[in-house]
């Protein structure tokens, strides 16, 4: 009988992202080699796939996105600084798009045994697609996995970012569905004054005592 997977380590919620030191297609890179950044780094499960190809094609065509929303992109799997090269540019010559965040070679498996990245289930020698958001106080703030046959939505993982951005700017919730723009959630009163001060507020749009929104 074969023996069980061993269970996949990786940080949670709210956890301090992992700190790294690794040799990347920008050369070597740290969580420290952005200050004051957000960083979104995600996984693929290999060089010259199809799927990954698409995703790194629009994770570079939105870089002004992610850019203004001060976002360093960081790619990571376990290929090697060669494979990494060598697909970079042939996406660069095939398919017109310069691919301009570094892609971390994780040949050992440090930064991705970390970060919780390989799934014995479904690979043991490759990264799934996952995605963390990291904020500038290297607090992970949001974590999404993905399946190898099923590439990413990159228009979500930025608005994913607008919603962490604008909670903490405004001490908000953002509602399902929510994009920039729209009203947020404000949160539910704790006291019995708070509940009173809420019915009294009439530029709330309240759709109960612990549900309002209003806009920005």
């Amino acid at each position: 009988m074969s023996e069980a997977p061993a269970p996949v380590t990786l940080p949670r919620i709210g956890d301090p992202a992992p700190t790294f030191e690794a040799e990347s297609t920008q050369g070597v890179i740290s969580l420290d080699s952005y200050p004051d950044k957000w960083i979104v780094l995600f996984s693929h499960p290999g060089d010259f796939t199809p799927v990954c190809t698409t995703e790194f094609v629009e994770f570079a065509r939105r870089k002004d996105d992610f850019d203004k929303r001060n976002v360093q992109l960081v790619g990571i799997s376990v290929d090697s600084l060669f494979s990494h090269l060598a697909w970079v540019n042939s996406i660069e010559e095939n398919q017109g798009v310069h691919i301009p965040f570094p892609v971390i070679a994780d040949l050992d498996t440090k930064v991705s045994q970390a970060y919780g990245m390989i799934h014995a289930n479904q690979s043991t020698t490759s990264t799934v697609r996952a995605v963390f958001v990291i904020d500038p106080k290297r607090t992970v703030r949001a974590i999404i996995y993905y399946p190898m046959q099923a590439g990413r939505n990159i228009d979500e993982i930025v608005r994913l970012v607008d919603a962490l951005q604008t909670g903490d700017a405004n001490t908000v919730s953002t509602p399902a569905n929510w994009v920039p723009g729209q009203p947020v959630v404000v949160g539910a009163p704790r006291t019995q004054e708070a509940l009173a001060a809420r019915k009294a507020d009439d530029k709330l749009d309240k759709k109960g005592w612990y549900l309002a929104t209003k806009s920005l």
